[in-house]
């Protein structure tokens, strides 16, 4: 029975575990998947297209097509993160999806670089607005306590897809010709948006926004998550918009927020950077062309456990924290790079660099799920993520730069340089949220991070 005035009694459901939400973390871990297949396959298969002599790519011109991808997926990510709200975080999921898919095809079908560079534009388009609306949904649904874990779980899934590309980058381009790899780019579309449009739930907060509050109360019933409430949910409508960006700058963010956005730039140049680049730069730097690809396969294998450490330090220690430490090693391994080591030791930095380097980005993430409210939280991560992306265009084109001029041993200074810059914005995030609670005149709506 229940009292006048209240919602329904609660219905008997699962406990909020990692179990109640493996098939909303399974769909994510899937698109995450092809997202680092298709951003891992331009750098796999670039040794390859650079001696296509029909094609017609340069090191220059290979740079400024990889910044068209991420200038792409900078206008992805902030269209996403504002539109996801209004239009349901499935269906713009989907869209992201075959956006990119479209993409890749585009990217097969070339005959010259302009169509190429759309190509992979038009990749980027869907790419950016795939990351925050992934992570936003598994932060919504992770488990008590365990946020930085379970977006450390999803981000192996793009290093898997990465290995995956380089994987087709030595089996494929070798003997079918590169084209072929960029086919398998549209496997997405495929495969992935019609289970992720069959199986995937609309966000409970989404739902409640648009008034639906019954169907929103069944999806968070269905998988344990508890109800959700006005105050964590987005507002509807253009205002609406508008306001969750201008809550980015309310006082307990004001500080903050600019410096998570300098170090996703940092996080993000790093990441871009060394995924278009690795090869080429090892084989300039005197390794056979097998050796180069095989150093991409290798870097997203350390990815992979360093998305599990990180995940699991993080919980305990803080993301802060575990970002600051794993960015400043990374800029250790770049250095350690740059000089020219035995093939075995060359293969071990590579490998703990790659541990460090790509959850460290992720971590800038897991501590703007802390910042930001449940309201604001794909704003942000919209936002952090799209004005990172600016540091992804940023680093191809760089290093494009530095490898025309036949100085390619100069972007891991580049990269050493972005992974200091990373570790003290990030480091001082907490105290640019003290800053901000000591200015504000209302109550604080949530505890900002404090683990620096």
């Amino acid at each position: 029975m229940t009292l006048p005035g209240t919602t329904d009694a609660l219905p008997t459901r699962p406990q909020h575990t990692f179990r109640s939400v493996f098939p909303v973390l399974a769909l994510c871990w899937l698109a995450v998947f092809f997202d680092g297949m298709d951003v891992n396959i331009y750098g796999a298969v670039m040794p390859h297209m650079l001696e296509d002599d029909g094609l017609g790519l340069t090191t220059s011109t290979a740079g400024t097509i990889g910044s068209w991808t991420t200038f792409g997926m900078l206008i992805g990510a902030l269209t996403a993160g504002n539109v996801t709200d209004w239009l349901g975080r499935r269906p713009v999921l989907a869209c992201s999806m075959t956006l990119f898919s479209i993409g890749s095809a585009l990217c097969a079908m070339a005959g010259t670089t302009t169509l190429f560079g759309a190509g992979r534009f038009i990749a980027g388009l869907g790419l950016g607005g795939l990351m925050p609306l992934c992570l936003a949904m598994v932060m919504e649904f992770a488990p008590p306590r365990r946020a930085a874990l379970t977006t450390g779980l999803l981000m192996t899934s793009y290093h898997a897809g990465g290995m995956a590309a380089t994987v087709l980058g030595l089996t494929v381009a070798p003997s079918a010709g590169w084209r072929w790899v960029f086919w398998a780019g549209v496997l997405p579309a495929m495969i992935a948006v019609p289970l992720l449009l069959k199986l995937l739930p609309e966000s409970p907060g989404v739902l409640l926004s648009r008034g639906q509050r019954k169907q929103a109360d069944q999806v968070a019933d269905r998988y344990g998550l508890p109800r959700p409430t006005a105050v964590a949910s987005p507002a509807a409508g253009a205002r609406g918009r508008l306001d969750a960006v201008l809550a980015l700058f309310r006082p307990e963010s004001r500080w903050a927020t600019p410096l998570l956005w300098l170090a996703s730039f940092c996080g993000l140049l790093l990441v871009y950077g060394v995924s278009t680049w690795l090869p080429t730069m090892m084989k300039a730097s005197g390794y056979g062309m097998t050796s180069s690809v095989s150093f991409l396969l290798v870097i997203n294998a350390g990815g992979i456990v360093g998305m599990l450490i990180a995940g699991r330090a993080a919980d305990r220690f803080g993301p802060v924290r575990v970002s600051a430490i794993w960015f400043t090693l990374t800029a250790v391994g770049a250095l350690l790079l740059k000089s020219h080591l035995s093939l075995g030791l060359t293969y071990a930095v590579v490998a703990v660099t790659g541990v460090w380097l790509f959850s460290a980005q992720v971590m800038v993430y897991a501590t703007s799920n802390s910042l930001y409210r449940d309201s604001e939280r794909a704003t942000g991560l919209g936002w952090v993520t799209g004005v990172g992306r600016a540091g992804a265009v940023v680093g191809p084109s760089l290093v494009g730069t530095l490898a025309s001029n036949g100085s390619e041993s100069w972007g891991f200074i580049a990269f050493a340089l972005a992974g200091v810059t990373g570790a003290i914005a990030i480091a001082l995030v907490p105290a640019a949220g003290r800053l901000g609670s000591r200015a504000r005149t209302g109550p604080v709506p949530e505890t900002v991070p404090t683990d620096a």
